[in-house]
């Protein structure tokens, strides 16, 4: 993988216009974003395997209390989803892949979540 292969990860809301700077979509969240379409989304994949299990989601409820608990509790989630990273990460090697997501909150997600959790491992190698 190519150096500084991660600025080519981005994070963007669904409901915001899709772009052709986006590069490949991926929605990460295993509910799809209410009232839209997959035309209107452009997506490349839906990665539901990435999204938090519905029990840490409906745990986590966006409070931001609860923001760096479940980032740990999510992490180790996808710790134990090694192939469905590596398949995102892969991804990469095309250019830009933007993580896009449902929730109204833009600071505390699970697309700003995996986008953490992958810095932190390209760090660590």
């Amino acid at each position: 993988m190519r150096a500084g292969i991660l600025s080519d990860l981005r994070v963007k809301r669904a409901y915001r216009a899709a772009r052709l700077s986006d590069g490949q979509r991926v929605l990460v969240d295993r509910i799809w974003p209410r009232g839209l379409t997959k035309d209107r989304l452009r997506l490349a994949d839906w990665a539901k395997d990435l999204a938090p299990s519905d029990e840490l989601r409906k745990w986590f409820g966006h409070d931001p209390a609860k923001w760096d608990e479940f980032r740990q509790r999510y992490a180790r989630e996808l710790d134990a989803r090694p192939d469905e990273v590596k398949a995102l990460r892969a991804r990469l090697t095309d250019g830009p892949v933007t993580l896009v997501y449902g929730a109204a909150d833009e600071e505390h997600n699970n697309a700003v979540a995996l986008k953490a959790y992958l810095e932190r491992r390209e760090q660590g190698r």
